[in-house]
């Protein structure tokens, strides 16, 4: 899929000439050749579109907006001192017209669905395409259109929805009831599952297992559980997936294309084309790299200077989130390689200095409370104690446990910003949940057990397999979210989590200090961009979400 980077340009160009409404002459070099009529009549043109509609899952995978949309504002992580959207963290404030990040991600969504519906209103007319290729594209198409409706939807809830191009400008939006949108979805995944191929020679395309899973996951969302769990036991069994054998080489940056990941944002390699410095993307915004490896580290830097510099295996350190005391106690180190999969908790001497040699130890965040007595006078502890106040809420949010599954030690220098990390969307591991919890909710904690054993067995320290095994009677709904927690903490699906299973507001209450002074039963859907609601002239009917004012 890189090669949908080079060829967006050209794709953007085709598109403006498509939908231009004035009688001005464009005044622009077009050294592909394309004209509106070969963009969408002839494949050469058509596949502008085709990956054009790909490239905004980049907007979201990988990006601070989405992780503050997704991650953020929930019971496992809170704000570090880095953090530049904390209304959307704790829910202070929060307001449709004070995040900057909701009109980014509103924006470039509702932009990727009107290419989706050109492309689907179009490809049947394009003459040098076979019936197969036809179809194929307008499955890719269709299911990009459902996942970024999906996005849509449980974000903002009932908003604007069509299924039409539009072209020109538009000063009226409707209010679509969430089922509508919900039916639309299911239609084009289903759409996608009957004409899609298995595999894929161009990593990142969908293919039938992708359309099976996502569709899997929308099914458990909307409570047809049963459906759920065939199509997810479908993807495990049959189309070559497994997990890996060592949870933590997920994150090896060599290993990112696995028989585990069942659909990944391919970020490429050669930083360059990943339009960090392009002026031309809609809106006028780029995208750049995956940025997850800045989010969630602490300053290290800053703890003992002499000693202790950035570097590149240590990251550049953003420090915009940090982990809730609830979310690390969720974690039986003892037992669970995910802890130490998941995150830094001892950072070494990477220059000599005074007593300390390289490779020393210079900072130390236990997962406990260490009594003053049995701490390092040679190191830097914060424990418990020197992070998080009796109830949980943090005492200082500069020093803490970092996750650092998504750190990239192939950075070209220390202050790099961008990663060529791919982002996992849909994993194996995910399929067996979504199998367990839907088995639950059909009165089956056996077969949930099972299920969740396998991913639990994945993640067990040699010699802890008997351990980490559970029995059907520990399978509950808050079980289901720790094990999702301990699983995909960071994965860009926490928030969505919560609210789908209607446990957002009390596991914030009770995880989550800094959130449960402000959280309220409306934050269940974000507020609407301010600058859309100013942009419609149906202001009577196209009102900002309940709560908000």
């Amino acid at each position: 899929m890189k090669k949908i980077i080079y060829i967006w340009v050209l794709g953007l160009l085709g598109l403006m000439i498509l939908v231009a409404s004035c009688n001005k002459k464009l005044e622009e070099n077009n050294p592909s050749g394309l004209t509106a009529a070969t963009l969408i009549t002839k494949a050469a043109g058509f596949e502008t579109i085709v990956n054009a509609a790909y490239t905004y899952t980049r907007f979201w995978y990988g990006k601070e907006e989405g992780f503050s949309v997704s991650e953020m504002g929930t019971d496992i992580w809170t704000s570090g001192s880095g953090d530049v959207y904390p209304q959307l963290t704790q829910y202070n404030n929060l307001q449709g017209g004070n995040t900057a990040s909701l009109n980014l991600l509103w924006n470039n969504f509702y932009a990727a669905i009107n290419l989706c519906n050109i492309g689907i209103a179009n490809v049947a007319n394009v003459s040098d395409y076979t019936a197969t290729q036809k179809a194929t594209r307008e499955g890719e198409l269709r299911f990009l259109r459902a996942f970024y409706y999906w996005h849509i939807a449980e974000t903002w809830g009932g908003v604007h929805f069509t299924t039409q191009p539009t072209s020109g400008v538009s000063t009226t939006a409707n209010r679509t009831p969430v089922d509508t949108i919900y039916n639309q979805i299911f239609a084009d995944l289903k759409f996608a599952v009957a004409n899609l191929p298995v595999t894929t020679t161009d990593y990142g395309r969908i293919t039938v297992p992708v359309a099976k899973a996502f569709l899997a996951r929308m099914d458990l969302y909307r409570g047809k559980n049963a459906e759920a769990c065939a199509l997810a036991n479908d993807v495990i069994k049959n189309y070559g997936f497994s997990l890996l054998p060592k949870f933590s080489d997920l994150w090896d940056m060599t290993k990112l294309k696995n028989k585990e990941i069942v659909w990944a944002i391919d970020y490429s390699t050669n930083l360059a084309n990943n339009d960090l410095t392009t002026t031309s993307y809609p809106n006028g915004h780029s995208r750049g790299s995956n940025n997850s490896h800045l989010l969630f580290l602490m300053v290290y830097d800053q703890v003992n200077t002499s000693c202790l510099i950035r570097d590149i295996p240590n990251g550049r350190p953003f420090n915009r989130y940090m982990p809730t005391r609830a979310l690390l106690n969720l974690f039986d180190d003892a037992n669970d390689s995910r802890y130490s999969g998941s995150f830094q908790t001892v950072w070494y001497a990477n220059k000599a200095a005074g007593s300390f040699k390289i490779g020393d130890t210079v900072v130390y965040c236990p997962k406990a409370t260490i009594p003053v007595a049995q701490q390092s006078t040679k190191y830097t502890t914060y424990d418990y104690a020197k992070v998080y106040a009796a109830n949980g809420a943090p005492i200082q949010n500069k020093f803490y446990v970092s996750l650092s599954k998504f750190k990239d030690p192939t950075r070209s220098s220390i202050a790099e910003a961008q990663s060529a990390r791919d982002v996992f969307v849909i994993r194996l591991a995910e399929m067996y949940l979504i199998a367990a919890e839907a088995k639950y909710y059909l009165n089956d904690a056996d077969s949930a057990a099972y299920f969740i054993n396998q991913v639990r067995t994945r993640a067990a320290l040699p010699g802890h397999t008997a351990q980490m095994q559970i029995t059907p009677s520990q399978v509950n709904v808050d079980f289901i979210l720790d094990e999702r927690a301990r699983e995909f903490c960071g994965e860009q699906i926490r928030w969505f989590d919560l609210k789908r299973t209607g446990k957002l507001i009390s596991r914030i209450n009770a995880m989550n200090p800094d959130a449960a002074k402000y959280v309220q039963p409306y934050h269940l859907l974000r507020p609407i961009p301010q600058t859309q609601l100013d942009a419609v002239t149906n202001k009577t009917v196209f009102k900002q979400n309940p709560g908000y004012n």
